[in-house]
């Protein structure tokens, strides 16, 4: 056993062996009960001796694109390497399968390993494409049965978690920050724990999920959340002020110079100090005190309702029987007073603290009913400006007398939001300028901020300009580099949304829907008996896609001259492979007008054995050379495969010998029909 094999208890926990981890619950009675009775009706068949080829495939293509990356190849080699009946695995079974089972079976699994197993598999990491097997197994038929839904288990999520990762990292560009965020809303421990392997392994740059930073070795990543901030209602509970200049070793106040530098920053960002939170600004204090040289903070958590409150209705529409449309009017009060009109936000030219209100922000789509302070109105998204005066109005049309059709009236309850939809975030962005120039006082550098809530195009535009106004005027250029992070329900299309607002975002912290990957909960992953003791099988459906292609195939892809994948072509294992510069016909598998000749300028062999004689065959990649072959082999694709809306379907043929021997045994095992 080499440093990178796996070594693994039965408590289900991941056991350290050099650089390789292995799950524990990783082990043959993780599988369905059928794969085990099966084995026996084999065993009592006299099939001990049969020798199966298995493909392991998916159909379709996740996420509505026309691409997926290959992962958990290196857990499947885990498993087969380990794959051992235990004692009380055998005892389990004796007392869970039906009786009658003769003690010769158990005896006969208590002795089966995976030494005369065959795993023939692409490289993991390695674009694939539908009905191309990413995975060959041959060997014994009951060992090879056996290992079905282990493996599939361990290839579909990974597979589609890579990819979804792998989506992201495109539309976030290369120069992004992606950050999982996802432990708390996986699916259970292991979820979790594979979310975060298989994210980083599609392009992600690391994970908050400290546990994955210790087995994988993923950069571990972090802010703080609201409870710090809210922990604190003023500077008077700060337990200590002192702070160590970073040069001179001498401890001065940082609280002091926080509290001077926010009084001059109140001019340059146009925010009154009465307008932050005392508690905010002594919880930062304390961060930055904790970690002067990683200071990064949370800036939206409060809404300080500084001497105006807005009072916003919220409206449940009724539909009755009123004759008059003037008596459907209603409006939504703003500051006490009424104003007629249709659903607007207007500007005030006064912030209450100066003249120069922030700009109109860029409209962004928003999902889940929140506005752009993330508010809710009956669940419904508004598209409301993030700027101080803010008034929306709502009216029935009163110049009818009569309505024809049956109206609906507006039940009307109250709610009041702050005034200044993005004065939480001022505050926030006081606060943090105020201690990061603290820090700067004692020659730490201040990181960035976190924005967890509202219209991030805005508001990431918002921090930006102020940070470049303060590296203006307190002559501190760095402040023009500060880290602005992003995170809130964030998926694929918010961040494609905010591309296209210009948004000042560096880097995305995404949970929720990547790593439950709730566009497509499950990849389909399939496992299918294609040849027994050297006879082709094939399975027939109504449904053409499930009809299975028979035999034992290799695959190649065949490159253009420009370095583009063009096709991926499967044939008949005794086929000699394509060659650089000679014609090749490719069809369809299953439509016969569907074919081409390709001349290709590269020839890839995708298998390659990983698996033989009871161990590993090839040096496995580290987990960062498999994140680096995702890229690599994304880069093969042309654009129009990759892009996000209605993706160039990448074409996989069979060979025309291929094609013929698939509808030959079509035809000889499908049932000839009788009409009468």
């Amino acid at each position: 056993m080499n440093d990178r094999e796996p070594s693994c208890n039965s408590g289900g926990q991941f056991m350290d062996r050099g650089r390789m981890n292995q799950n524990g619950v990783v082990q043959p009675l993780l599988t369905d009960l059928y794969q085990i009775t099966m084995a026996y009706a084999y065993w009592k068949s006299g099939k001990t001796d049969d020798q199966a080829v298995f493909d392991l495939f998916f159909r379709n293509n996740p996420f509505h694109g026309e691409f997926t990356i290959f992962a958990g190849l290196e857990e499947c080699l885990k498993f087969l390497d380990s794959f051992h009946y235990s004692q009380s695995d055998i005892e389990y079974l004796r007392q869970t399968l039906p009786e009658g089972i003769e003690n010769e079976f158990f005896e006969y699994l208590g002795n089966l390993t995976a030494h005369d197993v065959t795993l023939y598999a692409i490289d993991e990491g390695t674009v694939a494409f539908p009905r191309v097997p990413i995975i060959k197994i041959e060997g014994p038929l009951i060992i090879v049965q056996l290992l079905e839904t282990t493996l599939l288990t361990l290839v579909n999520y990974a597979s589609l978690m890579a990819t979804n990762a792998a989506r992201y990292r495109m539309v976030a560009g290369k120069h992004v920050k992606l950050l999982e965020f996802g432990l708390r809303r996986a699916q259970g421990p292991d979820g979790g724990l594979s979310a975060s392997k298989y994210s980083y392994t599609g392009g992600f740059d690391g994970t908050s999920n400290v546990l994955a930073g210790k087995l994988f070795n993923i950069p571990v990543k972090g802010t703080h959340a609201h409870a710090y901030i809210t922990s604190f209602s003023s500077v008077g509970e700060l337990k200590t002020r002192l702070l160590k200049h970073k040069q001179t070793g001498v401890m001065e106040d940082l609280l002091e110079h926080a509290i001077r530098h926010r009084q001059m920053l109140s001019h340059v960002l146009d925010v009154s100090t009465e307008e932050s939170s005392e508690g905010e600004l002594a919880a930062m204090v304390s961060y930055a005190i904790a970690f002067p040289d990683g200071f990064m903070a949370l800036v939206d958590t409060y809404d300080v309702k500084s001497r105006e409150t807005e009072q916003v209705t919220q409206v449940s529409y009724v539909q009755t029987d009123i004759k008059s449309s003037s008596q459907n009017q209603s409006q939504l009060i703003t500051n006490g007073s009424s104003s007629s009109g249709s659903i607007s936000a207007s500007n005030s030219t006064s912030n209450g603290s100066g003249n120069n209100a922030p700009p109109t922000p860029p409209a962004t789509p928003r999902t889940n009913g929140q506005l752009a302070n993330g508010h809710k109105i009956n669940g419904h998204s508004e598209h409301l400006n993030a700027t101080n005066g803010v008034q929306l109005t709502l009216t029935e049309s009163a110049t009818s007398a009569t309505a024809t059709a049956t109206p609906v009236t507006p039940t009307i309850t109250s709610a009041y939001l702050p005034k200044y939809v993005e004065k939480s975030f001022r505050s926030g962005l006081l606060n943090f300028s105020a201690v990061a120039l603290a820090l700067n006082d004692l020659g730490y550098y201040a990181l960035g901020i976190r924005i967890d809530s509202g219209d991030l195009a805005y508001l990431s535009c918002l921090a930006r300009e102020a940070f470049e106004k303060v590296a203006e005027r307190f002559k501190v250029p760095w402040f023009n580099k500060l880290t602005i992070v992003a995170s809130n329900d964030i998926n694929e299309d918010t961040i494609l949304s905010l591309n296209e607002q210009g948004h000042k975002i560096d880097c995305f912290g995404i949970g929720t829907h990547l790593v439950t990957c709730q566009r497509q909960p499950a990849l389909g992953c399939v496992y299918k008996l294609v040849e027994i003791n050297g006879q082709a099988r094939i399975k027939l459906s109504q449904d053409v896609e499930k009809v299975t292609m028979p035999g034992n195939k290799n695959a190649y892809r065949l490159y253009s001259a420009d370095g583009h994948a063009l096709i991926d072509l499967l044939q008949k294992d005794s086929e000699h492979p394509p060659a650089v510069g000679q014609k090749v016909l490719c069809r369809h598998p299953f439509q016969e007008s569907k074919r081409a000749y390709v001349i290709p300028s590269h020839v890839e062999s995708l298998y390659k054995i990983y698996w033989k004689a009871g161990k590993i065959c090839q040096m496995l990649p580290t987990l960062e050379q498999v994140r680096e072959k995702v890229q690599i082999s994304l880069k093969t694709l042309r654009n129009d495969h990759k892009r996000t809306l209605n993706p160039t379907p990448y074409k996989v043929a069979v060979s025309d010998n291929l094609y013929n021997f698939i509808h030959d045994l079509w035809l000889q095992n499908a049932p000839i029909g009788e009409l009468s």
